[in-house]
């Protein structure tokens, strides 16, 4: 890390006009000569990304824009950068389409979502502003895009400021229909410094009530809350949000901030509260995922997508001058008040060829094997006889004196994961390791590798474990050792950036 620029804040809020354009072709002669970056998955052509946003399908496409800061790796003066796809997994790159220009996001445009209205696609944002004293204010701000591709800011903002008893801390409005109005949730603190999600309504997208705080717990939610997004169907309602500072005791974590959920049976909308929520839970188990954002599609599947990369965290591809990805879109089931995540249907449009087969008999003597995959760009699936254990290591060397490792034991029902020889080391003070417990049962692993990237789906989503590592170059074996049968599959995945 000790080669990262170290950036002013001068240099951060730079308009991007007043850069000059040698600068980028530097970057991106610099971000060419990474070796870690992905074949498909989306990430910035230089600088910074983070949050998706506008997750959405419109005018026969699937869209999403994320944060983006173009300069370099660190967060600077943010705007929002489209594409769009056909099927989930081809993504076409439209450019960047809400520059920081305006009143009221002079200094970043911040998250927010998208909703097909008719013949436009409806776009709610935070917009960032800092006065002569450097204080924040925050607008929550409208745009229209037409079927072209061009975006049209709405002049007035939707909302001029937080509510009486709330801080500027006000963001990332979630915009969708409810019955015959609109709801929107966004994330905020109080004056006491308490993470909140507030809820309004509108009958026309530009007029906003406040309905106030949303009830789905009675434990403290840290001191902010960002990214909410509400997803009500006919038999659940699923919230999905990030608490900061939240206390372990109300959901253990290990990262900086976690990215977390409940499930209630429904969503009164006269009280505004969540019926009977369940507790607290982590979505994801592993080290990097936040601000997921998620929806509900025209063929009623919930869909998400999240930003791999935490606040405040550095990585090893700073000092390349690019940051961050997003991870793959995946199906949300609810079944029983429990949450599944799911690997959508079309990302078997990515394999080639025909499978590898890897397989061990039950009664087989050599309960170690090696495969050598040559690249980091494939799919992997694994099904375990009963109560097997055993270690898989993935991005190993022929020695496998490195790599990321998965220790299970489906008898006890228990996982840890271990990237401390993953590779490049990061975020050490938020530990290597993670342990978690699924069911005790027979344990099936589907996992995507690609290149710095591991997505890891258990027992059919049942758990979710998501990651970045940093493998050196000849990192790229598969290492299993198992004291009972297995059957498996290994397909190359095609890449789909060029």
């Amino acid at each position: 890390m000790s080669n990262k620029k170290i950036w002013t804040k001068e240099e951060r809020y730079r308009p991007y006009q007043e850069w000059d354009k040698q600068h980028l072709a530097l970057l991106q002669q610099k971000v060419a000569d990474s070796n870690w970056r992905l074949g498909y998955h989306i990430q910035p052509n230089t600088g910074l990304l983070n949050d998706p946003n506008g997750f959405s399908f419109f005018n026969n496409q699937w869209h999403v824009f994320y944060q983006s800061y173009p300069m370099g790796a660190v967060h600077g003066v943010k705007s929002w950068y489209h594409l769009t796809s056909d099927n989930l997994v081809d993504w076409k790159e439209e450019g960047t389409k809400i520059f920081p220009d305006g009143l009221y996001d002079s200094h970043g445009v911040y998250s927010g979502t998208a909703l097909a209205v008719s013949d436009h696609l409806f776009l709610a944002y935070t917009g960032n502003v800092r006065d002569a004293d450097w204080v924040r204010h925050s607008y929550q701000l409208g745009a229209w895009m037409d079927g072209s591709g061009a975006v049209q800011k709405i002049e007035k903002p939707l909302l001029t400021a937080s509510p009486a008893g709330y801080t500027s801390e006000f963001r990332d409005p979630q915009v969708f229909r409810y019955e015959d109005n609109y709801l929107m949730a966004i994330g905020a603190q109080n004056e006491a410094e308490e993470g909140k999600i507030l809820t309004y309504q509108s009958s026309d997208l530009l007029t906003w009530q406040c309905k106030g705080e949303l009830e789905f717990t009675d434990k403290k939610m840290g001191f902010m809350i960002e990214c909410p997004n509400l997803l009500v169907t006919e038999d659940a309602a699923l919230l999905i949000f990030c608490p900061q500072g939240l206390e372990k005791d109300s959901c253990f974590y290990e990262n900086i901030y976690p990215n977390t959920y409940v499930i209630a049976d429904s969503y009164d909308h006269e009280s505004n509260r969540l019926v009977d929520p369940t507790i607290l839970k982590n979505l994801d188990e592993g080290f990097d995922v936040y601000a997921t954002q998620a929806f509900q599609a025209p063929d009623n599947r919930l869909l998400s997508i999240s930003w791999v990369g935490l606040p405040e965290i550095d990585y090893p591809t700073d000092q390349e001058e690019w940051a961050h990805c997003l991870s793959s879109v995946k199906e949300l089931v609810i079944k029983e008040k429990q949450l599944y995540q799911r690997p959508i249907a079309e990302m078997e449009q990515l394999r080639i060829g025909e499978a590898v087969d890897i397989n061990q008999d039950s009664s087989s003597q050599d309960s170690s094997s090696f495969v050598e995959t040559k690249t980091n760009q494939y799919e992997l699936l694994l099904s375990f006889d009963p109560l097997s254990k055993g270690t898989l290591t993935l991005c190993t060397d022929k020695e496998q004196n490195q790599g990321l490792t998965i220790n299970f034991d489906s008898q006890h029902g228990k996982i840890t994961i271990d990237r401390s020889q993953a590779g490049a080391v990061f975020a050490e003070e938020y530990g290597f390791v993670r342990s978690f417990t699924v069911e005790q049962k027979p344990l099936d692993l589907q996992i995507f590798v690609d290149s710095s990237i591991v997505e890891i789906f258990i027992n059919e989503g049942e758990k979710v474990v998501t990651m970045r590592i940093f493998p050196e170059a000849d990192q790229t074996g598969i290492h299993l050792a198992c004291d009972g049968g297995y059957q498996g599959k290994l397909w190359q995945l095609r890449k789909t950036n060029q």
